[in-house]
């Protein structure tokens, strides 16, 4: 027969067995896991409260005027330099031709005034042979005066002939002095008049070069608002465009994982478009100015009324590789996870430069060159190389 005692002790000893089995196992799995969390898990922050973020380049007219052809639409893709939009250029061209001769006619006005200042030049030099002609003939009736070889009306005359004569003098010298005073120092290419015109010319030829817009940068078109016919003025919003290939992160962290963020630091991130199977690799581009109940539209007054504390969140800008991006294009407001490597803390708290390079409009030179030629053209056609004052050329 069967020990009903010694089947008691076997069942105890299995129970206990695997009590310690249990506890062995929960030790060890403690064990582990705080290697774990002291060893990697501690040095990481992860948050599913982030979104992809993009400039959004605001396309507007510079110049009033009827929108005649509209070359792109949402979605669409555009390069640098693409047409976007053409208005009606026939009120800015009528504004150029009004310009061009303007120009012209200031130019030869101020060919006029070099031409007066060499005119002037030389009737005052035949006043003054006049003028000592004149003068002699006084002196030689003062001298025959005495002995009644000139009647006293003959005198009167001669020296009425030489004040009329210094007078006229005098005259044609404020003259030259006062048109010198317009000329002097400059050609007729330097003058301040001609100078003004070609400066009215570049404003009328700058407005007709606006009437054709293009894209200062490449990217996607969104919120294309404007269609063929309407009217817009100055400063009216047209379309955006978006260049994705320069999209990032904004993460926003609670403030209690900031402690150890610096920037700089390598940065996991994950799209919901994509799933786990693609993963992008970027690095902490700066850390925001303040939470985001501090920038919002009506930040809360926690210094009236009953107060909660919220534990906040402030968003930190994750920088990523371009090359990824081009692979996996993003698009803005896509939900995104972020994991921050935090092994490396030697970085800055404050971004001194977020960008590797300014975002600029590549200007080209090509309009104001052949525009400076025309000009000069103008001046050339109305224009010849008058005498200074000095009677040098100038």
């Amino acid at each position: 027969m069967n020990n009903p005692a010694v089947n008691d002790s076997n069942t105890n000893g299995k129970r206990n067995q695997r009590l310690l089995i249990l506890a062995a196992a929960v030790a060890l799995g403690t064990i582990a896991y705080t290697a774990y969390y002291f060893l990697h898990s501690r040095y990481f922050e992860e948050t599913d409260d982030a979104y992809v973020a993009s400039d959004m380049v605001q396309i507007t007219s510079e110049v009033p005027g009827t929108v005649i052809s509209v070359g792109v639409d949402n979605t669409q893709q555009v390069t640098r330099g693409q047409t976007l939009i053409e208005l009606d250029p026939a009120d800015a061209q009528i504004a150029v031709a009004a310009a061009e001769a303007e120009l012209a006619r200031t130019v030869r006005t101020v060919r006029g005034l070099f031409s007066k200042s060499s005119g002037l030049k030389s009737v005052i030099s035949a006043r003054q042979i006049a003028l000592q002609s004149a003068r002699e003939d006084l002196q030689r009736r003062l001298k025959v005066a005495g002995e009644g070889g000139v009647s006293a009306e003959e005198l009167q005359h001669a020296k009425d002939q030489v004040a009329q004569l210094e007078a006229s003098l005098a005259t044609s010298t404020e003259e030259l002095e006062t048109n010198n005073a317009q000329v002097e120092n400059t050609t007729i290419a330097n003058h301040p008049q001609v100078l003004a015109a070609a400066a009215s010319l570049r404003q009328a030829s700058l407005a007709l070069k606006r009437t054709h817009i293009v894209a200062p940068i490449g990217g996607a078109v969104a919120r294309r608002n404007v269609e063929i016919g309407s009217r817009i003025a100055a400063g009216t919003p047209l379309l955006a465009v978006v260049p994705l290939e320069n999209a990032w992160v904004d993460a926003n962290f609670k403030e209690v994982q900031l402690e150890h963020m610096r920037v700089g630091q390598p940065v996991e991130v994950h799209s919901d478009m994509y799933g786990k199977d693609v993963t992008y690799h970027g690095k902490i581009a700066g850390l925001g100015a303040g939470s985001g109940a501090a920038f919002a539209l009506l930040p809360p007054q926690n210094a009236s009324g009953n107060w909660i504390k919220i534990v906040q969140r402030v968003p930190v800008r994750i920088a990523l590789d371009p090359q990824e991006l081009a692979k996996n294009p993003l698009r803005l407001g896509l939900s995104m996870r972020v994991s921050v490597d935090m092994h490396n803390t030697d970085g800055s708290l404050v971004a001194t430069q977020v960008r590797a390079a300014p975002q600029q409009v590549v200007l080209s030179n090509e309009h104001d060159a052949k525009l400076d030629a025309k000009i000069a053209d103008i001046i050339k056609r109305n224009s010849r190389e008058p005498k200074s004052a000095a009677g040098g050329v100038l």
